[in-house]
């Protein structure tokens, strides 16, 4: 019986010898990822990824910091942030100065700044500005460059109408208070606010006027070039959390909320805001190439109005196909 244990046993050390060695779990890719100023419900497909595990079954261990828009430019350019969320109008003045930055999916497909007025007010076009006082957060950003946009389509200029500048983002109170005509804001934030307040609104978009990009996925150059499979990753991840949200709002408020337990204490009004976001993410162009597309026509259509304000330095040369790369999309 020894004799045959010991022969056993022998077997056993052949076979456990020649079993292949396990492999070590692959270490997952650390990636910083910018967001807005605050942590938002408007930022839910990036919490839905996370809290639900598509980031790290891509391989990636994601932080989240929120910066405002033009320290968060400067970051992607430096490599200090892999990738995170930019205005186009600020990744076109940026790259014009050399920041090495590339806008890599879109995100809002229709542009998010608007012009809002009260639904009484009579300006229902941009023509009905002239003469109006208008508030604003200051003249720069995506919605000063919107404002422009809006008054060149009915052959007006910001000198056609008295700006009040609300350094404290006051400009939505101040409408509401009669202090101005007319207000900037987001389509998925002031309008929406002062609905559920009671007060309705006339919003003014810029979409069908001048195409300009709306807020999206950008990375740095040297990111891009050596982070270019994590990157694809991430955004594949986002694109698939933003398709369920679309399908079920509610599961992305839910991960919101989870990540941002504050917002829980108004969920009605969050959920309205989710759902204004969510109506900003898709337009005809993503509906026929796919959550995410970048219309680089459009983008060319939106360099060259910008070469065209009274303040810009463009370069003469500056193209869209600098600016956008296609590398990261499914």
């Amino acid at each position: 019986m020894r004799r045959i244990g010991a022969i056993w046993m022998s077997v056993l050390l052949v076979v456990v010898g020649c079993l292949p060695a396990p492999q070590p779990t692959p270490a997952l890719v650390q990636l910083t990822v910018g967001l807005g100023y605050i942590p938002s419900v408007q930022f839910a497909q990036f919490y839905r990824a996370q809290r639900q595990g598509y980031y790290r079954d891509a391989g990636l261990d994601v932080t989240f910091q929120n910066q405002i828009d033009p320290q968060l430019i400067t970051l992607l350019g430096q490599d200090a942030v892999h990738i995170g969320m930019a205005d186009g109008t600020s990744v076109i003045p940026a790259a014009g100065q050399g920041i090495p930055v590339r806008y890599a999916a879109t995100i809002y497909a229709r542009f998010p700044s608007v012009v809002i007025a009260a639904a009484d007010s009579g300006i229902t076009t941009a023509a009905d500005l002239r003469g109006a006082r208008l508030g604003i957060p200051g003249r720069f950003g995506s919605s000063w460059i919107m404002l422009q946009a809006l008054l060149a389509s009915a052959g007006l200029t910001v000198d056609d109408l008295t700006i009040v500048d609300y350094p404290d983002f006051g400009q939505a109170v101040a409408l509401r208070q009669g202090q101005v005509d007319a207000a900037t804001g987001f389509a998925n934030n002031e309008p929406v606010q002062l609905e559920r307040e009671g007060f309705p609104v006339t919003v003014l978009t810029v979409d069908e006027i001048t195409p300009l990009p709306g807020p999206g996925l950008t990375a740095g150059e040297g990111n891009l070039q050596h982070l270019a499979l994590p990157l694809r990753g991430f955004v594949e991840a986002t694109l698939r959390a933003m398709r369920e949200i679309i399908e079920d709002p509610l599961v992305g408020l839910e991960d919101a909320i989870a990540t941002v337990p504050e917002l829980g204490s108004e969920r009605d009004t969050q959920l309205a805001i989710l759902e204004a976001t969510i109506a900003q993410w898709r337009s005809p162009y993503t509906d026929a190439h796919g959550l995410g597309a970048i219309d680089q026509d459009a983008w060319q259509s939106s360099i060259e109005f910008m070469r065209s304000l009274p303040d810009s330095n463009l370069p003469a040369d500056l193209a869209a196909e600098q600016l956008v790369t296609q590398e990261l999309l499914p």
